[in-house]
C-alpha cells in the first residue's frame, strides 16, 4: 500500500474536532500541555474560548472534563495514551466511569509506533485498562476517514468513550462515504480459509497479508474491528463458524486487548483455534517506529507466516 495517501490518525482527531466544533457549540476540548502533539491545537486556533490547557496534570484534567460534562457540555479530554489510560486511570474510573458521564477521551500516541519516545511512552496496555471499566466504549480507528467518522460517532452517543489515535502516518483505504457505527466491525476481504481480525494501524497490514495469502492459495477473510468494546460478537462468531481459524492483530499487549476479546466470544460460543499477534507481554524500547513494529512481529509478513502455518500451507 506504498502508493496510497498516508495520514496519522492523531491529525485526523484534530481535524475532526475542528469540523465538529463548527457545528456543535457545546463541544469543548481539554489538553494536558500537548496540543501540538495531540493536534488539538487545530481546534484551539479555531475556537480558543472552547479549548482549555490543563497543564501537565492529566488527573486533574479528567476531573475538569467530568465537571464540564455535568453542565451540558461535551468535553474531549486529550493527551497521550500512556497518561490518559495509565496515569489518570483512577480518575477515569471513579470520576467518569462510575457516574457514567458524557466525557470523551482522545488518547494519542498509543502503542509501539510511538518509536523513539521509548517504553515509558509506548502504551500497550490501554485497551485492557479501559475495557475493564463498566460502561466504557473503547475505539481504535484504522485510517484517517474512519478516525474522523469515529470522533463524530463518539460525540453523538451518550456516555464515556475512549479513543486511541496513532502517531505514525498510515494508509487511507476507506472511501469518503464510509459510515462508522460503534459496535460494528467490517469485512474488508472475503474468504473462508482463515479470518484475520485487526484493529488500528494493524488493519492495513492485515489487508496486505490477505493479498499475499491469496497468491499462496489461501483465502483470508480480513476484518477491521475498530470497536474493541462493545465487541461485534455476531461478526466474530460468523467468522469462527465459516473460517474455522482466527488470527487477531493489534498494536497492544496480547493480554487484555482485541485478541482476548475475540477469544472470550469464541470460547463461550463456538471454540476455534485463535492466534493472537501483538506485543507478547513485554515492554518496548526506543527505536524507529517501522523497525519496532517489524521487530515485535506487527507486520504483514508475520501475519502471513502464522496464517500459512495454521492452514498447513
Amino acid at each position: 500500500m506504498a502508493d496510497v495517501k498516508k495520514v496519522a490518525t492523531r491529525d485526523s482527531y484534530g481535524n475532526a474536532l475542528k469540523e465538529l466544533g463548527a457545528e456543535k457549540e457545546n463541544l469543548v476540548v481539554l489538553d494536558a500541555d500537548l496540543a501540538g502533539a495531540t493536534k488539538t491545537g487545530v481546534f484551539q486556533k479555531a475556537f480558543p474560548d472552547r479549548h482549555f490547557d490543563c497543564g501537565i496534570a492529566e488527573c486533574n484534567m479528567i476531573g475538569v472534563a467530568a465537571g464540564l460534562s455535568t453542565m451540558g457540555l461535551v468535553p474531549f479530554a486529550s493527551t497521550f495514551a500512556m497518561f490518559a489510560a495509565g496515569r489518570a486511570f483512577e480518575q477515569v474510573r471513579n470520576t467518569i466511569g462510575y457516574p457514567h458521564l458524557n466525557v470523551k477521551i482522545g488518547a494519542t500516541h498509543g502503542g509501539i509506533s510511538v518509536g523513539e519516545d521509548g517504553a515509558s511512552h509506548q502504551c500497550c496496555e490501554d485497551f485492557a485498562l479501559m475495557r475493564t471499566i463498566p460502561g466504557m466504549t473503547v475505539l481504535c480507528p484504522a485510517d484517517d476517514i474512519e478516525a474522523r467518522a469515529m470522533v463524530r460517532a463518539a460525540y453523538d452517543m451518550t456516555g464515556p468513550v475512549y479513543m486511541r489515535f496513532g502517531r505514525a502516518a498510515t494508509p487511507v483505504f476507506h472511501e469518503d462515504n464510509f459510515k462508522f457505527e460503534i459496535g460494528k466491525g467490517e469485512v474488508l476481504r472475503e474468504g473462508n480459509d482463515i479470518a484475520i481480525i485487526a484493529t488500528g494501524i494493524m488493519t492495513p497490514e492485515a489487508i496486505d497479508a490477505g493479498n499475499a495469502l491469496a497468491e499462496a492459495g489461501i483465502q483470508a477473510r480480513v476484518i477491521n474491528m475498530a470497536t474493541i468494546k462493545p465487541i461485534d460478537a455476531d461478526l466474530i462468531l460468523k467468522a469462527a463458524k465459516e473460517c474455522g481459524k482466527i488470527i487477531t492483530v493489534e498494536e497492544h499487549n496480547i493480554i487484555g486487548g482485541l485478541g482476548e476479546a475475540v477469544c472470550g466470544v469464541v470460547s463461550e460460543n463456538h471454540p476455534v483455534p485463535v492466534k493472537r499477534i501483538g506485543v507478547n507481554d513485554e515492554f518496548g524500547h526506543s527505536g524507529p517506529a517501522g523497525e519496532l513494529l517489524k521487530q515485535f512481529g506487527l507486520s504483514a509478513e508475520n501475519i502471513v507466516k502464522h496464517a500459512r502455518a495454521m492452514c498447513g500451507k
